[in-house]
């Protein structure tokens, strides 16, 4: 492994860089100023002498391709994909300034420190070394920094896949989220890395009524009443559970009682099992076994004396594997009962699931197993199931093998990581940056060198 000095200084000078542009995107289209940490990359990695492209769909949003070409055009190629925007944040929930970036008791402070600058900065790095140290790889080696994965991918991977594809193609890609790990009592390590991600499939049920008189509402048809006993409706929904072979090799990784682990990878006793557990733990078990339906928005009304005559009702539903479009139709018909005729349902943003072989014998999961264990000597390698979306699935629907990976440090367990993600006090230890740097580099040289 390199030295401390070599990944860990540059992520660091980067990732603040990158942090401090607050390239916040909030789905508004022309939100996001990717275009701020676009320029920072470019002129980063071009210091090394790469070429690098720059990719507008609108302004404001560019995301930026670099490459180091093959000596063979037919050996498998490797991207290493990062996203370059960040969630909003609200300033008053943090102990220090979000956009400040500051290093503090050895930990990047910021908003993307997590979620995925600490990738975005770590894999930069690493191509940007492997370019200055005149690196030959057989296969194409990509560095895709990507704007607008925080809102679907429209103006960033979607966009790209479908206007330049042969850009950004490549056999294997690595990308968020994974890579924490557990340590067990008999002293073996466990890391996760996520080979496929639930669908997404937002949804806008329009409920609809009669306008009138706030001062008689009595028999009123009022959109807004109608429109509670929905969500209440969706909120009640027990979906049926999910347990496949990568749920179990995440149970069987679990520091839990064997009464609890055999409890969690039963479709019988997980709900039971489920109640037993603490909040946080739950919330992550249901969502990887469960499709789940979360009313978030809603938008109706006009004045307090009018009785509303129309209200929309936004509902992130996230699915399990093998669930496809016609499924979640008949979900919410069969969820919503007597009213499904009553409201009238848009698609949002739709994406089935997706996921990627793996296995000892699969090059890309024996590459990050090898530069895993440079890091942890002996770990086990989990697959796992990330319950968000990432552009990830962009690359898998066009046949790619795509893994959610890193190497962090101990400090970064799956409770800390899912605290801080999208959370308030977010941020990266220093040792993690160094990790991940050595990971990125180590695997570009074994799986297109």
């Amino acid at each position: 492994m390199a030295s401390s000095d070599e990944f860990a200084g540059p992520t660091i000078e980067l990732l603040q860089s990158l942090i401090r542009n607050a390239c916040v995107n909030d789905g508004t289209p022309d939100s996001g100023g990717e275009t701020r940490n676009a320029d920072v990359l470019i002129t980063y990695l071009e210091g090394a002498g790469l070429d690098v492209q720059r990719f507008t769909p609108r302004e404001g949003r560019d995301s930026i391709v670099a490459r180091i070409e093959g000596s063979d055009p037919d050996a498998p190629g490797l991207c290493l994909m990062g996203h370059t925007d960040v969630v909003p944040v609200n300033p008053d929930g943090w102990r220090e300034d979000p956009f400040g970036g500051e290093v503090i008791d050895g930990e990047v402070w910021g908003r993307g420190a997590i979620d995925m600058l600490n990738w975005t900065s770590s894999m930069a790095v690493a191509v940007r070394r492997l370019a200055s140290e005149g690196f030959r790889p057989k296969g194409d080696l990509i560095y895709f920094g990507v704007a607008d994965e925080e809102a679907g991918g429209v103006w960033g991977a979607e966009w790209m896949v479908d206007h330049h594809w042969d850009t950004i193609a490549a056999d294997y890609v690595l990308t968020e989220l994974g890579g924490w790990s557990t340590e067990h009592a008999d002293g073996h390590r466990s890391v996760t890395v996520s080979v496929g991600e639930k669908g997404l499939a937002w949804r806008r049920l329009r409920v609809r009524g009669t306008p009138g008189h706030g001062s008689a509402p009595f028999g009123a048809d009022n959109a807004l009443v109608k429109a509670a006993e929905v969500v209440r409706r969706l909120a009640d929904h027990r979906s049926a559970p999910y347990i496949d072979d990568i749920w179990r090799s995440q149970v069987a990784a679990m520091e839990l009682p064997a009464e609890l682990r055999d409890g969690l990878a039963s479709s019988g006793e997980i709900f039971a099992t489920l109640e037993r557990l603490p909040t946080g733990v739950a919330r992550m078990c249901h969502a990887q076994t469960h499709t789940t339906i979360s009313p978030n928005v809603v938008h109706g009304g006009q004045k307090t004396n009018m009785i509303p005559d129309l209200v929309d009702i936004d509902v992130d539903i996230r699915t399990v594997p093998g669930t496809t479009r016609d499924d979640v139709e008949s979900m919410l018909r069969e969820v919503l009962g007597d009213m499904f005729d009553q409201v009238e349902v848009t698609v949002l943003q739709h994406s089935d699931p997706t996921s990627s072989d793996y296995g000892p014998d699969h090059a890309l999961w024996a590459a990050v197993a090898e530069h895993t264990r440079i890091a942890y000597p002996g770990a086990e390698l989990v697959p796992g199931l990330i319950v968000g979306g990432t552009d990830a699935r962009f690359y898998r629907d066009r046949g790619a093998t795509a893994y959610g990976t890193t190497v962090f440090s101990p400090r970064m367990d799956l409770a800390t990581f899912g605290s801080r993600f999208h959370g308030n006090d977010e941020r990266i230890d220093v040792d993690s940056l160094e990790l991940s740097g050595n990971f990125f580099h180590g695997i570009a040289k074994t799986l297109v060198g």
